[in-house]
C-alpha cells in the first residue's frame, strides 16, 4: 500500500489558479515562483512596448485606482499573468463617461455561417493579442504600481494610463473605437444592422466580410485570395495570432466538410455537466417532464439555493443562446424564477442538464448543398401562464436547412384571444425577419418577400388586411407594423397546420413524440466526431 503524501496547507489551491493573488505566488516552491514571476515580467514588458503607462508623481486631489494580478494556466501548460485594473473603484464623470461597446450578435454569426455554407465561402480566423491595450484613453487615469514590481527608489510614484487596460470600465469602448478607425483605413464599411460586421468591396466586385467579437475575428468571402489579402493587411496593423481555417468561435466548435457546416458547444457543455455534478446522471428524453408548469416560490429567499440555481440556469442560457434552440422554452421559463427559486426549480434546471447529457453530441447543421433559402415559423400559446395569464411567443428563422435565430418568451401584455396572441407573435417574428432582410441588403443581396408560416387563420387575415374590429381595435399600434411589411413586399405570410408547426416547440412543454418530431426540423443532428 502506497503512502498518501501529506497536504501542505500553506500552498495555494492549484485547482483554482484564477483565484490566486500575488501573495499566493510567494507561498509556492522557489522554482514555481520563478516561473510565475517570469510570466508577470513578460506581461509588464508587453505593456511597456505598447506604451500603456508612464511613471509619474502621485497627483494631488485625484483618486488613484488599484490593480491586481490575474493568473491562469493555458491548455498548453503555459503560465499566464495579466495585470488588471480594479475598475469598480473608478469614479463616473471623472475616470470614465461612456462605457458601452458594440459586439456582434450571436444570431448574426450563425446567419453568416449558414450563408457561408450556402454560398460556399472560405472562412478563416484570428485573434488580436492584448486587444484592449491598443485603445487610447481620453480620460486622465492614475493607477498604483503593480504588487511585487514597484520601481526601486520610486515606490511613491504611480502609473498614468495612456491606453486602456483590462478591467477599466471604458476599456472595451476604447478598443472598439480604435478598431473602427482602423477598419475604415483598410477600406471596410461597418454595417448599420450590426456594428460587429464590416464589409470590404474591391473594384472588381469581390467582397470580404469580417465578423468581430472584441478580439476575435472571422474573415469570410468567396475569393480566398482576396480574403487572405485583407486578413494580412489587418494583421499588419495589430499583433495577431493566425488561427487559419476557423475551428472555434465564441466557444462554438465549427466543423466544416465541403458545403456543410456544423456548430456545437460540446466542450463547454461537458464543463457545465461536470460543474453541476450531472456527468453520470440518467439521461432525460425531453428538457422538462411533460405537463410540468413551474410555480412561483412564496417563501423567503434562500441565498445559497439562489446562487446555485443562477449558476446552473446561467450556464444553460449560454448554451441555449449559442447552439441549442431545443432547450429555449425550458430555460427561459425557469429563468423567470431566478430572483427567488425553489428547490423544485433547481431540480428542474438539473433535469435540463439530464436532457443535454443524453443529447450532448447534437450540433446545428447548415447544409449549403440543400439550396434551402430563408424562411420563418411562428406560434404562440394563449394564456399559458396560469399566474399572469400572459401568452408565450415562439418563432425561429431558418437558412440552409438549419435555424440561426430563435425566440421563446412571455408576451408583454395579456392577450384577449388566441388570434390576438398569434398576431402579436407573428408581428414580433416579422420585425426579426425585416432586420435580417436589411442585413442582407447591406451585404448586397436583394430578396423576394420572405415567407413566415403561422397556424392561426385569424392572425394571418389580420396581418394581410387592415381591418378594425371590436375584438382587435385595442391592440398596440406597434404590432400593426407587419401590415406595412406585407404591403411593401418585405414579408409574406402562409398557413401551416398546428400539428405540423415546429415553432410549437418554443411555446410549450411538449411530450416526447411531438418534441422529437419538431426537433428534427430545426437542423439539430446527432454527430459522432469520432
Amino acid at each position: 500500500m502506497k503512502a498518501v503524501p501529506p497536504v501542505d496547507e500553506n500552498l495555494p489551491d492549484t485547482s483554482n489558479v484564477r483565484e490566486w493573488t500575488y501573495r499566493d505566488i510567494a507561498r509556492l516552491p522557489p522554482a514555481e515562483q520563478k516561473e510565475w514571476k517570469a510570466a508577470c515580467r513578460e506581461e509588464l514588458e508587453a505593456l511597456r512596448r505598447r506604451k500603456v503607462f508612464e511613471l509619474v508623481d502621485r497627483p494631488k486631489g485625484r483618486k488613484v485606482i488599484k490593480n491586481r494580478w490575474v493568473f491562469d494556466i493555458k491548455s498548453n501548460g503555459r503560465k499566464k499573468a495579466r495585470l488588471v485594473a480594479k475598475g469598480f473603484s473608478q469614479v463616473e464623470g471623472v475616470d470614465y463617461d461612456q462605457i458601452f461597446s458594440p459586439v456582434v450578435r450571436f444570431e448574426t454569426v450563425r446567419f453568416l455561417l449558414a450563408l457561408s455554407a450556402l454560398e460556399d465561402w472560405y472562412i478563416t480566423g484570428l485573434d488580436v493579442r492584448n486587444a484592449y491595450l491598443y485603445g487610447k484613453l481620453d480620460e486622465e487615469i492614475y493607477m498604483e504600481q503593480p504588487e511585487g514590481f514597484a520601481a526601486k527608489g520610486q515606490e511613491h510614484k504611480v502609473l498614468r494610463l495612456l491606453r486602456a487596460l483590462y478591467g477599466l470600465k471604458q476599456a472595451g469602448l476604447a478598443w472598439w473605437r480604435t478598431l473602427n478607425e482602423s477598419m475604415k483605413e483598410l477600406g471596410f464599411k461597418r454595417l448599420v444592422s450590426d456594428a460587429g460586421i464590416f464589409v470590404f468591396r474591391d473594384k472588381d466586385g469581390g467582397m470580404v466580410i469580417v465578423i468581430v467579437y472584441v478580439d476575435d475575428a472571422l474573415f469570410c468571402g468567396r475569393n480566398k485570395a482576396l480574403v487572405n489579402k485583407m486578413k494580412a493587411k489587418f494583421m499588419e496593423k495589430w499583433e495577431c495570432r493566425d488561427l487559419g481555417e476557423v475551428k472555434e468561435f465564441l466557444r462554438m466548435r465549427i466543423q466544416r466538410k465541403g458545403r456543410m457546416i456544423r456548430i456545437d458547444q460540446c466542450a463547454y457543455l461537458e464543463k457545465v455537466l461536470l460543474r453541476c455534478g450531472m456527468q453520470n446522471a440518467k439521461p432525460a428524453p425531453t428538457p422538462l417532464p411533460a405537463g410540468y408548469h413551474p410555480e412561483p416560490n412564496n417563501k423567503p429567499v434562500d441565498p445559497i439555493l439562489r446562487s446555485r440555481f443562477q449558476t446552473v440556469i446561467g450556464s444553460l442560457l449560454y448554451i441555449m443562446l449559442g447552439t441549442r434552440p431545443d432547450i429555449a422554452f425550458a430555460v427561459t421559463k425557469l429563468s423567470q424564477f431566478a430572483a427567488n427559486p425553489s428547490q423544485e426549480h433547481l431540480t428542474k434546471a438539473l433535469y435540463i442538464c439530464r436532457y443535454l447529457l443524453g443529447t450532448r453530441s447534437y450540433s446545428l447543421v447548415y447544409d449549403g448543398a440543400s439550396g434551402l433559402g430563408l424562411c420563418a415559423c411562428t406560434d404562440s400559446d394563449w394564456g399559458s401562464d396560469p399566474f399572469t395569464r400572459r401568452s408565450q411567443t415562439g418563432y425561429f428563422l431558418k437558412l440552409a436547412g438549419g435555424i440561426f435565430s430563435w425566440q421563446s418568451r412571455a408576451q408583454k401584455t395579456v392577450a384577449h384571444s388566441t388570434t390576438e396572441a398569434e398576431y402579436m407573435a407573428i408581428s414580433d417574428c416579422s420585425r426579426q425577419v425585416v432586420w435580417i432582410r436589411n442585413l442582407m441588403s447591406e451585404i448586397g443581396y436583394e430578396l423576394a418577400p420572405i415567407p413566415i408560416a403561422g397556424d392561426s387563420q385569424g392572425s394571418l387575415f389580420m396581418s394581410s388586411n387592415p381591418v378594425t374590429e371590436s375584438r382587435s381595435k385595442h391592440i398596440d399600434i406597434r404590432y400593426h407594423a407587419i401590415r406595412e411589411y406585407i404591403e411593401n413586399k418585405q414579408v409574406e405570410v402562409f398557413f401551416v397546420d398546428g400539428s405540423d408547426n415546429p415553432a410549437d416547440l418554443f411555446t410549450k412543454n411538449l411530450g416526447h413524440v411531438k418534441f422529437t418530431k419538431f426537433r428534427g426540423q430545426l437542423g439539430l443532428e446527432f454527430y459522432d466526431s469520432a
